[in-house]
């Protein structure tokens, strides 16, 4: 499997690829990144649960409990609680929002899939992400894994990112952009 030398060097990387060859080995990747898909929510949704996993003062005892009592919570598999275990005990479970992105992408590229987000000034559809994934397939050669969030601060458009391209259509960037075009020539 190829992977880029970014993803294995970093140690949300690093982490992720142990994950992922432990539940290649085990037949649970689908198991796995539907796991870290509950936890991404969990932590999107919860600011509690991003202090937690960021505040260097709480022990790894507290955090391991802590983490145990998420994974029960949340219905995780038995791997992804054990994974859960050992970022606790070596103080890793700070790196668990890049260890989740980098995992989905080792997964999808496993799978012969890219990554992509969009960022939309108002949620999309079904009809116009599936529309949106038929242009990136198109575009990538391959299929798209299309993530989609709301930024209410673009006004209006998109701003797509796959792996470290990102194209940005949204309305905030055109504005920002007339108005150094303005500045550049005194209007």
């Amino acid at each position: 499997m190829e992977l880029s030398a970014g993803i294995q060097a970093s140690l949300a990387g690093r982490y992720a690829s142990a994950l992922f060859d432990l539940a290649s080995e085990a037949g649970t990747v689908t198991a796995v990144e539907s796991d870290l898909d509950r936890l991404d929510a969990a932590l999107s949704e919860s600011e509690d649960l991003r202090a937690l996993i960021r505040n260097p003062e709480i022990s790894r005892s507290q955090i391991a409990g802590a983490m145990d009592g998420i994974g029960a919570h949340l219905g995780l598999s038995e791997l992804t609680r054990n994974f859960l275990g050992v970022l606790s005990d070596n103080r890793r479970v700070s790196a668990l929002p890049g260890m989740i992105r980098a995992f989905a992408t080792i997964a999808a590229a496993q799978r012969g899939e890219v990554q992509a987000e969009v960022a939309s000034a108002h949620a999309l559809t079904d009809d116009q992400i599936a529309t949106l994934e038929s242009k990136l397939r198109a575009r990538e050669g391959r299929t798209v894994k299309l993530k989609s969030r709301v930024d209410p601060d673009l006004l209006g458009g998109l701003v797509v990112t796959i792996g470290s391209q990102r194209i940005d259509s949204s309305i905030r960037t055109r504005l920002n952009s007339l108005a150094q075009a303005m500045k550049a020539t005194g209007a």
